[in-house]
This record gives C-alpha cells, structure tokens and sequence, in this order.
C-alpha cells in the first residue's frame, strides 16, 4: 500500500512539472543599459525587443506630471529636467547613505537629492516634498517594464527569471537585488555574476572543443560602472555522464573603470571649456540642465572618437541661449583618461595572480563590454597581455544570452543540454566566537578566547553547504560571522563593502537538549551549524542542532526504522505541496568543516549496525550470537536568533509600503493609458467620418436624414471635444465614442456589405460550378459502373443536384431583389447569407468525397483458371522484386548518411517538441509514396484526402473541387463581418 501512494505522490509531481511549463526571461542590468533574453515552447533563446524595436534599452527611468517614462523616453526627458531622471543605479545597491560609493555617485551627478532612510541607513531621492524612492524601488520599476516587455514579445505571462549581477556585488548588494525582483513581481531562478552568465554562453556552443585537458579562457567585461576580468576553466567531467563544465579560477573587479568615468572626464572638459570662452557669467556646472547636455554630448562624442581621429562637440542653446561648439581630437580625450587606461591591464595581471597562472597557460582573451570599443582600451590589453585579443562573442547580448539558458535550465518547463557550472567566492566567509578556556579563570570570573573559523575560503566553489561543529558548548552560546582574508583586494574595494560583519547568531536551548538525554548510554557529539552559499551566491544559515551518540537495542532500532519510513513518505508528500506552491530545492555540493573538530554531514537521523558473526562449535554446528546494541545518531533541533549586521533588507512593512507605492504608479499608469487611447479614438472616430461623408460611397449608402444626424452627432461631440474633452474623464469619452457608432452604425453596415458582396457572389459561382462537375462525374460514374460498384446511391446524388438547383436558383432571386432597391436600403442580399449557402453546397460535397475516400470496391470470387493464376504469380513476382531492389537501395542510402558525420549543434530542446529535421525512416516513407502516385492534401477543416494511381479519374477531379472548397472557406472567413 505505502509502495502505491508513492507511485501515486511521484505521478502527481510530474503533472504538477508539467503544469508550470512556462515563458522564462533573463535580464542583463548593466550600469548603463539593460538587455533582456526570452525563452518559451516552440521558440529558442532570443533577445527581446522594446518598443522601439532595440534590442538593448538605458537603464533609465524618469518621472513628469505623474507619468513615468522608461529607456530612449526618459533620457530624453533628462535632458530638459535631470533631477527627476535616475540612471546608473546599479553602484547604489546594497549601499548605506554614508558610504565612499554613495559619495562618489554625488559628485558625478550633483542635482539629485539623496538623503538617508532613517531606518535602514540606505539611500532615499528626495523626488519631490511628497515623494521618495530607494534604489531598489527605482530598479524594481524598470524590471517591471523588462517583464512587460518580454510578455508582449512571446505573448503569455512571464515570472520567472535570472539576474546577472556584477562581480563586485556582496551579501547587501545581492539581496537587495532580489528584494527590486520581488517588488517587480518577478519569481528570481537565480542571480548570476555576469562572466559566468557570459561564461556559459561561450561555452555551450563550443561543446565539442572541450575535453579532459584544460582550457583557460579569459574574459575582459569593461562595461559602463565597473571592469571584470575572470579566468575561466573549460573541461569535460569523466565518467559515463560526462558534461562540459566552467569553472572559475579567478576573478578581479576594478569598480571605479568603465565607461561612464571616460564620459564624466569628457563632459567636464566640455564645462571647462565652455566656461572659458565666456558666454556667459554663469557657471555651466551649476545648472543641472547644462550639465545634462553636456553629458550626453560627451557619451555620443565618446562613442564617435572610438572609430574616428577627431570630431566636433556641438549643443544647441547650452546655458543662456548660447550655443557650444568645440573640436575634440582623440588624443586630447586618451590624455583625459591617462590614469584610467593605464589601469586598463591590472585586472588581468590580479586574476591570473589569483588563479596561480601565467599567460602562457590561456588561450584566448576575449572582450566583453560596450568599453571595449575603445581603441586605447585594447591597445591598454594587448600591452598587459601580449597575445591577439578576440571579438569572437557578441559583447553586448553575451551575458543576457548566458542567463536565459540558465533560465531554461532551472526551470521545470524546459530540457537543456547540461553544461556545468562552478563560480567561486570572491570575498571570504568567517565564523568568530568565544571558548571559554578550562584551565584559566574561575567559575565566576571565566576567561574567553576569541575562535576564528573560515567558513568559505577565497575562491572555493560555490554553491555549497558546510557545517560547522562546536563540541565543547555544554551552554546556550553566540557567534558573528564575517568577511575576512579581504587582502586580494584594495583599500577602495574593502571600504565599499560597507560592513565586515554580516550577522550576529545566537543558539538557545543547548542546556535543555543536554539534560534530555542525560544517560549511560547517550554521548555528546557537538552543535551543528548548517550554512549554504547558494547559486546567487548568498549565504543561508539553514539551522543548527545538538547530536547525540545513542546505543539502542534491536527491538528499538526496529521501531526507530519503521519511524524513518514514515517520515520519508511524510517528506515525499512536503515535497509535492512545495512543487504545487511553486517552491523548489536545487541540488548543492555539500561539504563539512569544524569549528574545533570536523565532522561529516548529515541531513538525517542514521544508525550504524555492526552484522553479528557466526561461529561453528564443537559439533560443527552454527551458532549465531546474539545482536549487538546498534548506534544512532539522535538530534535536538535548537532555537536560532539571527540579526543582519551589514544592512537590514527590504521586508516587512517597508517591503509592503514600497510594494503599494509601486502598485499606485501602476494604476495611475493604465488609467492615463486608458484616457489616452479613448482620447485618440474619438479624435480618429471624428476625423475618419467626416471624411468618409464625403465620400460617394458612403453618400449612396445613407438615406439623408441618417447622414444629417451623424454629421449633428459629429460636429456636437467635435465641439464638446474642443471645450471640455481634454480634461474629461475615460467614462465620458468612451460613452462619446459610443454615440458615435451608434449613429453610423447602419451606414458603415450597408457600406460593408455593398463593398464584400461581389466577391462573395464569385465565390458561390465557383463553388456552384464546382458542384455541378463533380456530380456530372459522380452520375456518369454510377451509370456506367456495376451496381455493386456504386460509389453513391440515388438518394445521395438527388439531394446534392437539389442542393445545387436550390442555391442557385436563391443566388438569383436575391440578386434581382437587391438590385430593385436603392443602396441606402437595408440589403435584401447579405454576405452573411451567402456564407451559409456556401457553406451548405460545401457540407454536401463534402459528404460525397469523404464517402469516396473510405470506399472499397468489393472483394471478386476466385476463378479456377490456370492462366489467370499464373499471371497473379507472375505479377506478385515482378513485384516482390522490385520491392527488394528498391529496399536495398534504400539501406544503402541509409547507411551512407549514417556514415556521414553531423555537426552536433546545441540547440534549446523543449519538454515534448517534435525535431524540425524529417527522420530517416520517415523521409523514405514519403519518397516511396511519391514514387507510387500518392500525395496529401490538407488544409483548415477539410479531412485529409488520399489519392492512390488507378483510381477513377473522376475521383482526381473530387480533389480540385475540395481545393476550392478550401478557397471558399478561406474567403469566406475573410468575408465575414
């Protein structure tokens, strides 16, 4: 019985997998631009496209008179009013107000006003006296326009999705990314540093150049905030289930070189100058708007002297109604950012120091980033490097790419081919706590000693579980835990951490779990602290708990075994309840490492059983001893009191009061959607009447008193529109629009009908055409055949030759009627009408030609004539033996291809899909049949109808009249109103 409800538990998991297939998205969130990747059944991992048909977006957002506008829109708007413009937000996560990062984001953009929550300690812009926004709520929104997006672009709702995130982010900067996706109402998969994301995107279309031996690869991301180099690692794992893998060696992030510090070094020498030719007494840096254009100027300027020796900088009206025009040469923009290209090698030279390689052991260089593009960059890297460096990625879409394979990976509704990762650890993890020595102090005065355990060492693997053990605590007891060995990194780096200290950790009820299982036979193992670095690389204190060593006798150990079957079949049922709340658990390396004295992990209560020996006696006969007491391993779950040092996250009431303010603006947004679209159509729904009045096709088709009351409908709803519309409510708009079309309905009606009645006349003819060859060659089929080889009874060609005469006879009343009367009549022929009767001919038939499809002529008597049986075996020879030559050419052919190596490409495979590439087996099929006379035809309703050679030739002609059968069908849906 137990056996049947996990059989059942396990089918009910795979329909609940099943049943969450579903669109998944990645989003790139880049300093300066966002790229987003989509994946969904039935199509491949693409980049989708905003709505000006770009693949990449800013990473921008701006508010005016309650409306926001995201991407091209809001920078656009930034240049007329900068201080409600809010970009390169990416820095400003996870950071308190009062940090160098915060600090430095002031400088380079001065007309923000950034304050400090007096809560979290984070940063606040002041958007007005009323209105505030953190970082994550400005980033949620713009996740939110990605989601909208990518839903419109495969047309289903998307919640699912993976994040990239750049190198330098630590626990804070993570988590609060995570908290702007839950806001946006995203479902994060996983975050995931952007070179591994790129990482993978090089690698899974490169699977079959990698093997046992190492190949090292290095990626050079210089994007517009920051600039990574990563060391990467690419093999083939051994064993059966061998999968291409990356690991990652070493990694080196310079936060303060990219792209927007060239832009920012060029936007203030564009100021300088400006103010030297003194157009004006004031100052250019003092007027965000000035500073605004200058800033843009200097980012197209910037991408222009990348490909060209020198070029103008030139903005209309900059301060005072004074132009500005400037020549810049790229040698004068290269002297600008001297110090920056000179530091342009370093993070290459810091990550193969950290992966304990030389240049010789790399293969390739390869860049990413749009900061690349920078001819003094390259030159910068070629010197550091001294070997070619590669183009051979797309450096823009290559993370977005990565991800959204991730995506499908992670997700229940997708199949992928397994490509391993193993991304490392960045900045160090420690735990600290105090022992108390037994050999100093005194009971009332006891002397402690400050314990450091490291926790997850500089660039080990992750994601992973450990455990830490501490078996000298007979008390409840606390630890902290920490960054540490931060001495890879510079002073700037570890100071824009922010705090060292992550949390502070206290366990309870040690005391409790001791005096419980006090006894002879009962032996302290230690408190278990369980930890998890996950795949977003955030850590987790999963739990701690008290183990005890236990000697049990058989009976117990018996009992003890019977409870574990239940609790397995109690954590199989936990499992499908999370399947069916969307919740799931990924898989991670797990590992163990001490406190004062490793121990192995354990997820579970186990007992070691040591087997009773036989021994022979005296008499030679068996005697078996009795069973010895076995060993198990009792746990006691202890109570955990853990507080976020480094920042507090957005939760609770602050995570509600955010996701209401986000909410509102979304309401405020459809609202002023929905007012702007019945707006435009009552505009429209005027100019186009008043237009098609004038027309002579709407004049013959409205009686005079119609068309006098919808041009006084037309001009009284002009008129309102005028006085009142503009500031009207949605309400009152549409009910306008709805008196509109209640007025010209009857015209717009008669004009419709009088335009699609011609063609749908001609295609009754050619159906009634149709008809009557068919039934000529029916009724000369049936004349001329046996009566036991009638295809069709009487009573079947008499009702369609009534069917026939009947329509056609109709078609000619109803045109001589609707001739009789004028065109502002209502029609006494309508389309809709000559859709049915088209439709009726089509279901007679329809009926005759499926009926001639199934039939079989019956089976003749066998005669008793040698002759004739000597011609049947003769036939049946000749046959056989062209089939067997045609057989053997064909597995001929068969082995040929299979000889023939194919290139194996990696390809996205969805749960159920069907290869576009015909299979063997089923490509001769076809050829075989083609060889024989046969071939299909199907289309919309039309059952498939086969044609054998040999067949009466009438027969073939039933197929050209169900062709135009398909055509009528086709037009009359098209005619239709």
């Amino acid at each position: 019985m137990g056996k049947f409800w996990i059989g059942a538990l396990l089918c009910l998991a795979s329909f609940v997998v099943f049943a969450n297939s579903i669109a998944v998205m990645s989003v790139d969130f880049g300093g300066e631009w966002i790229k987003v990747g989509i994946v969904s059944p039935g199509v491949p991992m693409e980049i989708v496209l905003n709505k000006e048909s770009k693949r990449k977006t800013p990473a921008a957002i701006a508010f005016r008179n309650g409306e926001r506008l995201f991407g091209e829109d809001a920078l656009n708007l930034g240049v007329r009013f900068p201080q409600n413009t809010y970009g390169y937000l990416l820095p400003l996560l996870g950071q308190k107000a009062n940090s160098s990062v915060v600090e430095r984001y002031k400088k380079q953009f001065p007309y923000y006003k950034i304050e400090e929550d007096p809560e979290r300690g984070t940063v606040v812009f002041r958007h007005d006296d009323d209105t505030r926004f953190t970082p994550e709520e400005l980033v949620a929104m713009m996740l939110q326009q990605c989601k909208r997006d990518a839903e419109i672009s495969v047309g289903q709702s998307v919640s699912e999705v993976v994040l990239t995130v750049p190198a330098y982010f630590g626990q804070t900067s993570r988590r609060a990314m995570l908290s702007a996706a839950q806001l946006a109402g995203l479902k994060p998969l996983q975050l995931i540093n952007d070179y591994m994301a790129v990482a993978i995107n090089y690698g899974i279309f490169r699977r079959k150049d990698f093997n046992d031996t190492a190949q090292n690869v290095i990626f050079y991301d210089m994007g517009a905030t920051s600039t990574a180099a990563a060391v990467v690692s690419y093999s083939v794992g051994k064993g059966r289930d061998a999968d291409p893998q990356a690991a990652i060696l070493g990694v080196r992030v310079d936060r303060s070189l990219g792209g927007l510090e060239m832009q920012l070094r060029l936007r203030d020498y564009l100021g300088k100058k400006f103010n030297e030719m003194k157009k004006t007494p004031n100052d250019v840096f003092k007027n965000p708007r000035a500073l605004a254009k200058l800033f843009k100027e200097a980012g197209r300027l910037k991408n222009v002297l990348s490909a060209n020796a020198n070029h103008y900088a030139q903005v209309e009206g900059l301060l005072d109604e004074q132009d500005f025009k400037l020549p810049v040469t790229r040698e004068e923009f290269e002297e600008l950012c001297t110090d920056l290209f000179e530091r342009a090698g370093q993070p290459v030279t810091e990550a193969l120091a950290l992966a304990g390689l030389t240049m010789d052991s790399i293969s390739q260089v390869i860049l990413v980033g749009a900061g690349t593009r920078v001819p003094k960059v390259q030159e910068a890297l070629t010197k550091a490097t001294g070997v070619t460096l590669s183009k051979n990625i797309n450096a823009d879409e290559a993370a977005a790419m990565g991800a959204v394979y991730k995506a499908a990976d992670l997700s229940s509704g997708f199949k992928v081919k397994r490509f391993i990762t193993k991304d490392a650890v960045l900045y160090p993890i420690q735990v600290v706590f105090e022992r108390k020595l037994d050999t100093e102090g005194t009971p009332e005065n006891p002397v402690f000693k400050t314990v450091k355990r490291m926790l997850f060492s500089k660039m080990n693997p992750f994601p992973q579980k450990k455990v830490l053990t501490f078996n000298k605590n007979s008390e409840d007891f606390s630890f902290s835990v920490n960054y540490a060995e931060l001495d890879h990194l510079s002073a700037a780096d570890v100071e824009a951490l922010g705090s060292l200290s992550l949390s502070q950790v206290e366990l309870s009820g040690i005391a409790a779990a001791l005096e419980k299982h006090q006894g002879p036979n009962v032996e302290a193992k230690g408190v278990k602290a369980h930890f998890n670095l996950d795949e977003s690389g955030i850590l987790q204190l999963l739990g701690a708990e008290l183990s005890f060593e236990k000697l049990v006798t058989a009976e117990e150990a018996k009992k003890e075994e019977e409870e574990d079957l239940d609790s397995t079949l109690s954590k199989l049922g936990s499992t499908i309840s999370k399947l069916f709340s969307g919740e799931e658990e990924k898989p991670a390396d797990a590992s163990a490492e001490k406190a004062e004295e490793a121990e192995p992990s354990a997820s579970s209560s186990s007992t070691t059983t040591t087997p009773a020996p036989a021994v022979k006696s005296d008499k030679n006969e068996t005697v078996t001893e009795a069973p010895k007491p076995k060993v198990a391993i009792v746990k006691e779950i202890l109570k955990v009191g853990e507080e976020k040092l480094d920042l507090l996250d957005l939760q609770g009431e602050k995570f509600e009061s955010s996701k209401t303010k986000l909410d509102t603006l979304d309401e405020a947004d459809e609202k002023r959607k929905r007012h702007e679209g019945a707006l435009n159509s009552l505009e429209s729904f005027i100019l186009d009447s008043r237009i098609r009045l004038e027309n002579e096709e709407y004049l013959a088709a409205g009686s005079e008193s119609e068309r006098e009351a919808l041009s006084a409908a037309l001009s009284k709803a002009s008129d309102w529109l005028e006085d009142e519309g503009f500031t009207a409510e949605t309400e009152q708009l549409e009910n306008q629009l709805k008196v509109l079309h209640d007025s010209a309905k009857d015209i717009m009606r008669r004009v419709k009908e009088h335009q699609n009645r011609p063609e749908a006349l001609a295609g009754l003819d050619m159906g009634l055409q149709g008809s009557k060859k068919f039934l000529a060659m029916a009724d000369n089929q049936t004349q001329n055949a046996a009566e036991d080889e009638r295809v069709f009874t009487e009573n079947e060609l008499t009702t369609l030759r009534k069917t026939i005469k009947d329509t056609e006879e109709w078609k000619n009343r109803k045109v001589e009627e609707q001739a009789a009367i004028p065109l502002h009549e209502n029609p006494k022929l309508t389309v809709k009408a000559i859709v049915e009767k088209m439709n009726a001919l089509d279901r007679e038939v329809k009926y005759l030609v499926n009926k001639a499809k199934n039939w079989r002529p019956p089976k003749k008597a066998k005669e008793d004539k040698k002759e004739d049986i000597n011609a049947t075996e003769s036939e049946k020879i000749v046959e056989e033996e062209a089939a067997a030559a045609e057989k053997s050419e064909a597995n001929a052919t068969k082995e040929a291809d299979e000889q023939q190596p194919k290139e194996e490409v990696p390809v996205l495979e969805l749960d159920g899909a069907v290869s576009q590439e015909e299979e063997p087996e089923a490509a001769a099929e076809t050829e075989e049949k083609k060889e024989k006379g046969r071939f299909l035809l199907a289309s919309g309703p039309t059952p498939h109808v086969h044609c054998v050679a040999g067949e009466p030739s009438w027969f073939t002609s039933a197929l050209i009249v169900t062709t135009i059968h398909i055509l009528f069908q086709l037009a009359s849906d098209y005619l239709l109103p």
